[in-house]
């Protein structure tokens, strides 16, 4: 097992936030890094309420949120979120360039497509923001 550090950032290189993951050594395709990543953010967003994921793969429904910052949190349990739900989400995601993924400098094309992962390799998922009106 290898540690991986990855980051979040904008299109411009800016760091949003940092995510560690724990991945076999070797080959893993781009969707099996996906789905690990979205099972990580999932365990952690479910474990405790804090906004830190709020910039991740993960988001959480609408109804899930209005639930999660309720004033009245004490009456209501607070909903947790649909591993799988998320995991295609963000698959499709990535199919409509919503976020590149670049690994070792290498730009990730297709879900099936295999990369080395190695303890020193650097992982950035970069989210791309739609222009308004374009």
């Amino acid at each position: 097992m290898t540690t991986l550090t990855l980051r979040d950032e904008t299109g411009a290189g800016t760091l949003v936030q940092e995510l560690e993951l724990e991945v076999e050594n070797g080959n893993i395709s781009v969707k099996d890094l996906i789905a690990a990543r979205v099972k990580k953010e999932v365990e952690i967003y479910n474990s405790r309420s804090d906004e830190f994921y709020k910039n991740g793969l993960v988001t959480p429904t609408e109804y899930e949120k209005t639930l999660n910052q309720s004033s009245n949190v004490s009456k209501i349990k607070r909903s947790l979120v649909d591993y799988e739900k998320q995991m295609y989400i963000a698959l499709e995601s990535f199919q409509r360039n919503g976020f590149f993924i670049l690994v070792d400098d290498e730009q990730c094309e297709e879900l099936e497509q295999q990369v080395q992962l190695s303890p020193t390799s650097k992982i950035s998922f970069v989210k791309l923001t739609q222009l308004v009106g374009g």
